[in-house]
């Protein structure tokens, strides 16, 4: 679990970049169950289908959503100097960027770093500022006609922060964010290779939910599920951050409620959670979720739709921090209620 993390966090896949992670999905994905696909937008489906008949003939089908794309840059301008200006893919905190290390995948991968003018060059009162993305640069290290010809505007630009072990079951490091949540897909896969269930499941990496949600649209449109569950990342506690908008890094993952998600399957959740003695949390979101859940709940006429999300410290940087157990608590949930879908599992559907 810990190894596949840190294997697909080193790879690049921002917003509409995502072939490479989506080649390593699909080859552990293809490990785990009966059938694997990619469609032409790299989102990845891993197809399991449980051995238990039920009586009616009518087997739920369930999408499990998680999303693999990151938070990435792109070069914008390349200066007279060799220097790159770049703007952002999805929601990067600028407050971050300045001393990073980056990947640019040109003609050839370079490494560079995120600078700026040192303090002691600007003028008085500057050093106490925010620095624009726009007046920083990245710097490759090359001369200006070596970096023209391996550097094209458009070109990908990624975070290097491999991923780090800490105290307990804690990681860091970039695109947590929700490579986790894949990790969670696979964990599932193995955890029904235990159990005996009647549904056909089907586990999507989605691509380019930084930027829209955009693989969970095409891929709920193709799967057309009886049940949609998207896993995604929430707030976890810090002590500057407001108590009412986070959640505990070691009280399990957690379960959201609100208009965007099924009333009957998340109590089914819930009562699964604690049939099982799994520890949860309860979130709240009072309007549409910036997650793959809200566009899975309003595809083609609508899917009863869940949401997970795992308590993530410092969302959007190149150190998110996360409970490991969380993963494997939160899969084993998930493939419980997968289980636990038996004859008249239609009636959960019901307001």
């Amino acid at each position: 679990m810990k190894d596949f993390l840190a294997e697909l966090i080193e790879i690049p896949g921002g917003s509409g970049y995502e072939e490479q992670a989506a080649e390593l999905i699909a080859k552990e994905f293809s490990r785990l169950c009966d059938q694997v696909h990619t469609d032409s937008f790299y989102n990845v489906y891993g197809i399991k289908r449980g051995s238990v008949s039920l009586e009616s003939g009518e087997r739920p089908k369930v999408m499990l959503a998680a999303h693999m794309d990151e938070i990435a840059l792109m070069v914008k301008d390349i200066d007279e100097k060799g220097f790159l200006r770049f703007t952002s893919i999805g929601g990067v905190d600028q407050r971050i960027l300045l001393a990073q290390e980056v990947t640019v995948h040109g003609r050839e991968k370079l490494y560079g770093i995120v600078s700026t003018v040192p303090p002691h060059l600007q003028d008085a009162g500057e050093a106490q500022k925010v620095i624009k993305m726009k007046d920083m640069c990245i710097d490759v290290g090359l001369p200006p006609d070596r970096v023209k010809k391996l550097v094209r505007v458009g070109d990908l630009i990624t975070f290097r922060s491999p991923l780090a072990t800490m105290q307990g079951s804690m990681v860091n490091g970039k695109s947590i964010d929700d490579r986790a949540s894949v990790v969670i897909l696979a964990e599932v896969m193995r955890e029904l290779d235990r159990l005996q269930y009647a549904a056909e499941v089907y586990c999507v990496a989605t691509v380019q939910e930084e930027v829209g949600t955009r693989g969970a649209v095409i891929s709920t449109y193709k799967v057309q599920p009886d049940i949609g569950i998207a896993i995604d990342v929430t707030h976890g506690e810090t002590p500057d951050a407001p108590k009412e908008d986070t959640y505990a890094m070691d009280k399990g993952i957690a379960i959201c409620k609100g208009p965007n998600m099924h009333p009957g399957l998340t109590e089914k959740l819930i009562e699964t959670a604690r049939e099982y003695g799994i520890e949860y949390q309860i979130s709240v979101a009072p309007g549409p979720t910036g997650t793959d859940a809200r566009s899975m709940q309003i595809s083609r006429s609508g899917v009863p739709t869940v949401l997970l999300e795992l308590p993530l410290r410092y969302m959007h940087t190149t150190v998110e921090t996360l409970n490991l157990d969380h993963i494997k608590s939160g899969a084993r949930l998930l493939a419980l209620f997968i289980a636990s879908l038996e004859e008249g599992w239609q009636e959960w559907l019901k307001y």
